[in-house]
């Protein structure tokens, strides 16, 4: 039994406690630099379509007869032959009156760099 207590006290002695210290660091400045890149696609298609559901006639002018009921096929003359005239006239029926469409992208780009310094 001896010789087994004093194995026992032999390999208590070898065990040390550690304790940790303070951690210092060994630098007083530095720096952080970053970049940001961020690119945005939007790509728009508008398709606008509009209708007429009944029947539409203009007739305008300058230096012409209009009759006093207008209508398409009546009979238009110059009031003044040889002097400047002007005549417009627009038939419209039910059915589409006017198509619109756009095709649209926009891209938006942008870079944002940051410096961050800190010292000891």
């Amino acid at each position: 039994m001896r010789h087994i207590t004093l194995g026992l006290v032999a390999v208590l002695g070898v065990i040390t406690p550690s304790y940790a210290g303070p951690v210092t660091p060994n630098f007083t400045s530095g720096t952080i630099t970053s970049e940001t890149k961020t690119r945005t696609e939007v790509i728009e298609v508008i398709k606008q379509i509009e209708y007429t559901t009944g029947t539409s006639y203009t007739v305008t002018g300058t230096n012409i007869n209009i009759p006093g009921t207008p209508a398409p096929g009546a009979n238009y003359t110059i009031q003044t032959q040889g002097a400047p005239f002007q005549f417009s006239e627009t038939y419209l029926t039910p059915g589409i009156a006017k198509e619109t469409w756009i095709d649209r992208k926009t891209v938006e780009e942008s870079t944002t760099n940051s410096l961050s310094v800190f010292t000891q």
